[in-house]
């Protein structure tokens, strides 16, 4: 059974930094994209970042490219997103996934980031 199982969400203050990490099982996913999506209260749930699966190409949404960085580690089967500089309207929950790029087809159950100002 694949499951990807998120960690590092919980509360943060604004301009600060929170790690979250998504350790995936189940199956190989050394040929995977993997990524970060979040949904916010009330909004549809959004791109974030992703990796390619050798790591070497990573995409980011425009809002977050300069703030987060998506690093992932291929024997470990887990991803990362190294939030900095948090702001007000990056609090939602964060879900990770994984698949050919492009196409998420395995998500994690989501955690739950809060910015305090």
């Amino acid at each position: 059974q694949v499951q990807l199982v998120e960690s590092g969400g919980g509360w943060g203050r604004a301009g600060g930094s929170r790690r979250l990490s998504c350790t995936a099982s189940g199956r190989t996913f050394s040929s995977d994209a993997m990524g970060w999506f979040r949904q916010a209260p009330g909004k549809e749930r959004e791109f974030v970042a992703s990796i390619s699966w050798s790591g070497t190409s990573t995409y980011y949404a425009d809002s977050d490219q300069y703030r987060f960085t998506i690093s992932r580690n291929i024997a470990k089967n887990t991803v990362y997103l190294q939030m900095n500089s948090l702001k007000p309207e990056d609090p939602a929950v964060y879900y990770c996934a994984a698949g050919p790029p492009g196409r998420p087809k395995y998500w994690g159950q989501g955690t739950q980031v809060t910015v305090s100002s």
